[in-house]
Order: C-alpha cells, then sequence, then structure tokens
C-alpha cells in the first residue's frame, strides 16, 4: 500500500522561481526513501508541502489516503516532521522539551517508549540540560524523540544530519534502520551522496526536478561511462586543459583526484587519452578504472540531462 502519493507538485516563488516542477513519486508502507541532491534543489520546499506548512501551486498529495489539503488537520495527526534547522525549545530542558511535545500530541511518554527507547537512553543523561546547550547531535537526537512520541506513521526528516559530526550522522543512520523495525514510513532528505545508499530507494533531485527514482544499487548500475580516476598535482590546470579533450567525456574534481568517465572505445581512447595529456605537459600518476558512487552517478545524470 502507497504511504504517500505525489503527483504533478509544481511551486513558483515570487512568479519567477521554480521551485519545484513536475514532482511525481510514490512511497511504498515501511520503506525508507531518500530525497537526494544539492543545496537549493528544492528539498525543504517540497518537505514544507508534505507537512502542510506550504501550500503547492498545483499537483495532487495524499498521504496514508488522505488528501493533503482537505484533511490536513488529520495528515498533521499522522505524520512525524524533523525540520532542517533545530526547532525545538533551547531554553526548555531536555525532559522539558519530550514532556511539552507529548502533551501537544494528547501522547503518553511511557506508552511510546518503546519506540524511542533506543534513541532516548543515549540523551536521558543530559535531561536535565538545556536543549540549546547539546551538541549537534545531541539536538538531533531529542529533536527525533520529539518527533517521535506520538508514534506517527510517517515521519519526514529533512537534512537531519547536516552539520552532525561523522560518528553522530552513523549513529542517526542506525536510528533510523531501527525506527523502521517499527513499521514507520521514513522519508529523508539529504545532500550527501554516501548516506543514499542506505536507503531503499533514491530521487535525485535537482533544480526543483527529479532526474531519477531507483534503488541505489540499480542507479549506479545505469552508469553509462566507463569511469577512470587519477591524481594531479595541479587539478585547476588540468581541469583546464580537459576543455580541449577530443575524446567525448565529463570529468570533474573529486579532492586533488580527477574522476573523468568516457563514452568511446577505450582501447582506441586511452592512448588518445595519455598522448593528449603528455601533448600538454599534465602531469598524472596511474589512471585506472573505478566503480562509479552516487555521486558519479549524480553528476553525470545531472551533466546529460544538460544536453538533452
Amino acid at each position: 500500500m502507497e504511504a504517500l502519493s505525489v503527483h504533478q507538485v509544481n511551486k513558483v516563488y515570487n512568479k519567477t522561481v521554480q521551485a519545484l516542477q513536475d514532482i511525481t513519486f510514490d512511497i511504498q508502507e515501511g520503506e525508507l526513501f531518500g530525497l537526494v541532491g544539492p543545496d537549493g534543489a528544492g528539498k525543504s520546499t517540497l518537505f514544507n508541502i508534505l507537512t502542510t506548512l506550504l501550500l503547492p501551486d498545483s499537483g495532487n498529495i495524499r498521504i496514508l489516503g488522505l488528501d493533503l489539503i482537505n484533511d490536513y488537520k488529520q495528515v498533521r495527526q499522522e505524520i512525524g516532521y524533523l525540520p532542517g534547522t533545530f526547532s525545538l525549545y533551547p531554553d526548555l530542558s531536555v525532559k522539558e522539551n519530550l514532556d511539552f511535545f507529548a502533551v501537544m500530541y494528547k501522547s503518553d511518554i511511557e506508552q511510546n517508549m518503546d519506540i524511542i527507547r533506543p534513541i532516548w537512553k543515549q540523551i536521558e543523561p543530559f535531561s536535565k540540560r538545556k536543549a540549546g546547550k547539546l551538541s549537534g547531535g545531541m539536538k538531533q537526537k531529542l529533536a527525533l524523540c520529539c518527533a517521535l512520541i506520538h508514534r506517527p506513521k510517517i515521519l519526514f526528516l529533512d537534512e537531519p544530519t547536516t552539520g552532525v559530526d561523522p560518528v553522530s550522522r552513523k549513529e542517526f543512520w542506525e536510528i533510523l534502520q531501527t525506527i523502521r523495525t517499527q513499521g514507520i514510513t521514513v522519508l529523508v532528505s539529504t545532500p550527501y551522496m554516501d548516506e543514499a545508499t542506505l536507503c531503499d530507494r533514491i530521487a535525485l533531485i535537482q533544480n526543483g526536478k527529479i532526474l531519477e527514482i531507483n534503488t541505489p544499487a540499480d542507479i549506479m548500475k545505469q552508469f553509462r561511462g566507463c569511469l577512470y580516476t587519477f591524481r594531479s598535482e595541479d587539478i585547476f590546470s588540468l581541469l583546464n586543459a580537459l576543455k580541449e579533450c577530443p575524446l567525448k567525456c565529463n570529468y570533474y574534481p573529486y579532492g586533488e583526484y580527477c574522476h573523468i568517465a568516457f563514452y568511446e572505445d577505450m582501447e582506441k581512447a586511452m592512448p588518445t587519452f595519455i598522448q593528449f595529456l603528455d601533448e600538454r605537459k599534465q602531469e598524472h600518476g596511474e589512471i585506472k578504472p573505478i566503480q562509479p558512487s552516487i555521486e558519479d552517478c549524480f553528476i553525470e545524470i545531472v551533466k546529460m540531462n544538460r544536453h538533452e
């Protein structure tokens, strides 16, 4: 059964900025679905619409069979929401924040303790501390407890690990996997491509458009080029030189390395490419093939869409 159905949703700001364009996707009950894209892609706008905080200009949305606009009061009782910015009360203690949200949702903390226990036991030692004094990771865990205290059927998490340290990010995603065992559907947005592989399915979004929807594994299988990597001592000089590369390829920096995807017969293309680098006096290390990551796939899909 579909927990969420989004069809042809559009949103324009100031009559000129197309924040969302024909957004369409479905999420099944119990699914962990990721909305993956850079800042400014439209993720937060979509989340504000899905959580009844913002009206779409057009399109249809159904959550648990309810019409998002006509049944918005019922929808709010069935969803949990963790926004991209810390939205709890910084002057209240950890425990006071949890108590407040329990009362607001007319929920019983003890009855729902089983769903938040894996998270709560990590922050309970700080229960008397002001929420504003918590670390970034602890703030997000508290916010997640507050979003779950009424046992929602769908949980919306808008970039929950942005600005959080790597260890807390890992712990947070482990918590999300545990939440799924409670039968809760999860929609999470993230700019971190490595987190995409932890979802059942993902939607890649850029400039308000969904470019691809599939499992992470299938997206990586669909990479069309032959991907190579090599190290350069002067990555800026290399990228400038590659503008004149005679081969059909996409290239981009990856730290001090360059990733380049060729769309040629590699037996013929590689000698031509090495000759090209040597003629332009571009020093390089070993040029070796690699398996594409979600980030490589996202970059390829974006560039392919620009040329279509």
